[in-house]
């Protein structure tokens, strides 16, 4: 027998769909008894046998023959052969069926509402409300709400069997909330049953309208549907016989056409028309904000008289800050810039002709109608709008364009070249608005951007800016002054006597900023002294507050460069307390250990950082804090004999740093900053002043100081009176008298310097000595004290610091640390008038115990029941 799987060539198709029907049968015909086979199979056709060639009525009533009989159970052919000859049927053409993309979104939302409805019979509300059981990413329900909301994007009806499916799914909702339904679900089907109830609630919220009309007449609905949806085919072909006869045409009556198809026309009549299509577009979703800032432009050419570019520009200027809508990311440079001059046009406009005038708040007026001075009250055209605003975004999208642009390269440097043309600008808005009178507080913030632009830089660049905004036609009164300190202090007034108190606390520092930049100490001290910013500058903004730490930086930087070593290590006490410089002066984002920034909070950390032309060197001003501490702490070191008193520091952080170096078991030479700092700390302990100068003045960092040779030779004075007052701190126990000749031969200096600082060491009961000047000797007291005194010095130490902390105590209660007398604080600056009185009683000591114990005179307040003690 023969398989039936074998084909020879000659065999055609029809005979396989032919033996597929046989085995297709029903049950009836397949029960009936088989007919013996034939002895030759029409399976086996030979390619050249005379079979083959035999007529068609022949083969066509052999083929009925064997539709007619049923075929034998061995002989039957298997559906899945493929043909040996199929040729012709392989030349056949496929006819593909082209849809629109609103039939694909039609049946791809009835395949999901199928889904659903299958989903319905098994009771899988997994699947339509999350998809996580069939491993989706979204659910059924979320997919098929996502496709209608995309059908009203495009402006399309709403599908009948939409609302039909909602419907019939609130049904199911409803009756599988039963106790009975739900004993019968797993905690997964229950949750998204649960889930799925809140979604069909509020999916019938959004669509309530059409829920009520379908409920009301299904059929009429349906009706609305088709009508709505039947003459697009009408209109889709208009719009195509339109265009095959517009391409008959001439290229002279082509029209620009707009999105959606509207004609637009750049006329002088039209301008207000397609101005007011443009402003109603602003803001919407699918607005192509390129295209309207095209238009915008193109208004701008046919503008014919000075009402309209005001308004056009107005409109354009807006358009090109709104292109960029996200907050993180800047403005392109290329719209900057076309803003910055689209900027400087308008205020030449209204700057020129005072008929015109561009406020925030105004009367009402036709938007599409000309207006002029002559047919306005009081000759003046008073235009809704806001130039300050416009001033205010430039110099923000400049300033979050350093802030994303990379320091250390080109681009950089080439974008902070455009400065001058803000610059530019804001002075022709401070100009505009110093001439009108009814504009005070848009003046007042345009001085403050001024001001924010000048107060940090040297004199040199703020006088290239002002080189650039006088060679403008705009009258800057101010900038006409010819002393930088002279202009700022102008504008700093003029923000003095405005009403906005944080525009007065931030010219207020600027001010302070300027002078301790020009190292003039004592004058920005007493400024930041007389403001009281320090009692109240923790509840200010934290703009504000980051102002109020680089202006104290800059006035520890003054204090250091003026040679005031004390008054510097006191005033960047404070900063460097924090382990935290780069944070609080907005140089860079500080990494705690143990707490983690959220997104959001650091977005608004990077958001506020300075530009990096406007940073305060870091590395400069560690340099200046540990010099500084170095000078006033190693003294204080020799000065102490007690361990109780050497873990008073002045300076923590310094102490720290020398603890760790000291605890070195092996010291290589200096690398980095601190490095040099430490071991010119330890020489200076040593008493080699000489070897602490050269390491202090071998730090690289000094060349970035303003007159760098000065503030050197300053150093190596400090550090030789530094050097003389640490040597006679630790050796004088030793000496009975010593030559002040030599001492000035040891230190290289002046006997009168020697003496004077021996003099004042004296009168601060730091050192118990006596100068004999006919002899040119330093005679030292050498005191051993009774055990009596020395319990009376702890005891009268214990009280002092215990009336210190009754101090703060009441301190707190009253109002923490602000001022006293001047407040009117009811009472409170007598109180502590009175507390000082008893400290007064109690006897607040001077000078230092080292003093004291080599036979100074000393007081110890113990009330009424000690005296004073002088030791002998």
């Amino acid at each position: 027998m023969v398989s039936r799987f074998f084909r020879q060539a000659g065999d055609s198709d029809s005979d396989t769909e032919s033996s597929d029907e046989e085995s297709l049968t029903s049950g009836d015909e397949a029960s009936k008894p088989a007919a013996p086979a034939k002895p030759k199979s029409r399976f086996l056709h030979s390619g050249g046998s005379s079979d083959s060639e035999s007529s068609p009525s022949e083969e066509e009533t052999e083929d009925s023959e064997d539709e007619q009989k049923p075929a034998a159970a061995g002989q039957k052919v298997s559906r899945f052969l493929a043909t040996g000859s199929d040729d012709e049927d392989s030349d056949e053409e496929v006819k593909r069926v082209v849809k629109s993309a609103k039939d694909k979104r039609l049946e791809e939302m009835e395949a999901t509402g199928n889904s659903m409805n299958n989903a319905l019979k098994i009771n899988d509300w997994t699947a339509i409300s999350t998809g996580q059981l069939r491993n989706k990413q979204t659910s059924e329900f979320d997919k098929l709400l996502r496709m209608v909301q995309r059908q009203q994007n495009v402006g399309e009806p709403i599908p009948p069997f939409f609302i039909h499916t909602i419907v019939d799914l609130e049904t199911s909702v409803n009756d599988a909330q039963s106790k009975d339904a739900k004993k019968k679900m797993n905690a997964t089907n229950a949750r998204a049953l649960t889930a799925m109830k809140q979604k069909i609630k509020k999916t019938l919220k959004d669509f309530e309208k059409e829920v009520k009309r379908y409920q009301a007449d299904p059929e009429a609905f349906e009706r609305e549907y088709t009508a709505a949806v039947t003459p697009e085919v009408t209109t889709k072909a208009t719009k195509t016989r339109k265009i095959e006869d517009a391409a008959d045409q001439d290229d002279d009556t082509f029209q620009t056409v707009g999105k959606g198809g509207r004609v637009l026309q750049f006329t002088s009549e039209n301008v207000f028309k397609e101005l007011q299509h443009v402003q109603e577009a602003r803001g919407k979703k699918n607005t192509d904000r390129s295209e309207q800032i095209r238009i915008l432009e193109k208004l701008l050419e046919v503008a014919a008289t000075k009402y309209q570019r005001i308004r056009v520009l107005l409109a354009l200027v807006s358009a090109r800050f709104d292109y960029n809508a996200s907050v993180t990311t800047h403005m392109p440079t290329d719209l900057w810039t076309a803003a910055q001059k689209e900027v400087d046009q308008l205020i030449d406009i209204v700057a020129t002709d005072n008929h015109y005038t561009v406020e925030e708040v105004t009367l009402d007026y036709d938007e599409l109608a000309e207006r002029t001075p002559d047919e306005e009250g009081g000759g003046i055209v008073r235009i809704r709008g806001s130039i300050i605003s416009f001033v205010d975004r430039l110099d923000d999208e400049f300033t979050k364009s350093l802030q994303n642009i990379d320091p250390h390269g080109t681009e950089y440097v080439e974008r902070l070249k455009d400065e001058k043309y803000l610059y530019t600008t804001i002075t022709r808005a401070q100009a505009y608005y110093g001439e009108s009178k009814t504009q005070g507080d848009s003046l007042t913030r345009v001085i403050m951007r001024r001001l924010e632009h000048i107060y940090s830089k040297p004199d040199a660049v703020v006088n290239a800016l002002e080189a650039s905004a006088s060679n403008t036609d705009v009258r800057a009164a101010a900038s006409k002054l010819g002393s930088t300190s002279l202009l700022i202090h102008s504008l700093c007034v003029h923000l003095y006597k405005s009403g906005n108190s944080l525009l007065r606390t931030r010219a207020v520092l600027c001010h302070i900023y300027h002078y301790a930049l020009h190292n003039d100490f004592h004058t920005s001290r007493d400024m930041l002294l007389m403001s009281h910013l320090q009692e109240s500058i923790h509840s200010a903004d934290v703009a504000t507050q980051i102002l109020y730490n680089r202006t104290i930086v800059q006035l520890g930087l003054c204090a250091f460069r003026c040679g005031l070593i004390k008054e510097a290590q006191t005033t960047l006490q404070e900063i460097f307390a924090t382990q935290r410089v780069k944070e609080l002066l907005a140089q860079g984002v500080h990494q705690q250990r143990f707490q983690a920034l959220t997104p959001e909070q650091e977005k608004a950390e990077r958001q506020r950082q300075l530009p990096f032309h406007m940073h305060i060197n870091t590395e400069l001003l560690e340099a200046a804090f540990l010099v500084s501490s170095m000078l006033v702490e190693i003294p204080l070191l020799a000065s102490i004999d007690s361990e109780e008193q050497k873990r008073k520091a002045i300076s923590k952080p310094f102490r720290r740093l020398l603890d760790f170096a000291d605890r070195q078991i092996f010291t290589g030479p200096p690398e980095s900053t601190r490095d040099h700092i430490m071991q010119a700390s330890k020489a200076l302990q040593n008493g080699d002043w000489q070897q602490c100068r050269d390491l202090v003045q071998s730090i690289k960092i000094w060349s970035l100081m303003p007159e760098a040779a000065t503030v050197k030779e300053m150093l190596a004075e400090r550090i030789q009176e530094e050097g003389l007052r640490t040597y006679l701190f630790t050796y004088a126990p030793y000496y009975s008298s010593l030559s002040l000749a030599l001492l000035s031969q040891t230190f290289h200096l002046e006997v009168r310097t020697v003496t004077s600082i021996i003099s004042r060491m004296i009168w601060n009961e730091e050192l118990s000595a006596s100068l004999d000047q006919s002899a040119g000797v330093v005679v030292f007291h050498r005191v051993e004290l009774t055990r009596t005194q020395q319990l009376a010095q702890v005891l009268a130490d214990k009280v002092n610091a215990l009336v210190e902390q009754n101090e703060k105590t009441l301190d707190s209660k009253l109002g923490g640390s602000a001022g006293w007398g001047d407040r009117g604080d009811g009472g409170k600056g007598d109180k502590r008038e009175q507390v000082q009185e008893r400290r007064g009683r109690t006897g607040a000591r001077g000078g230092t115990s080292r003093g004291r114990g080599r036979g100074g005179r000393f007081q110890q307040g113990l009330g009424n029941q000690m005296n004073e003690v002088k030791v002998r």
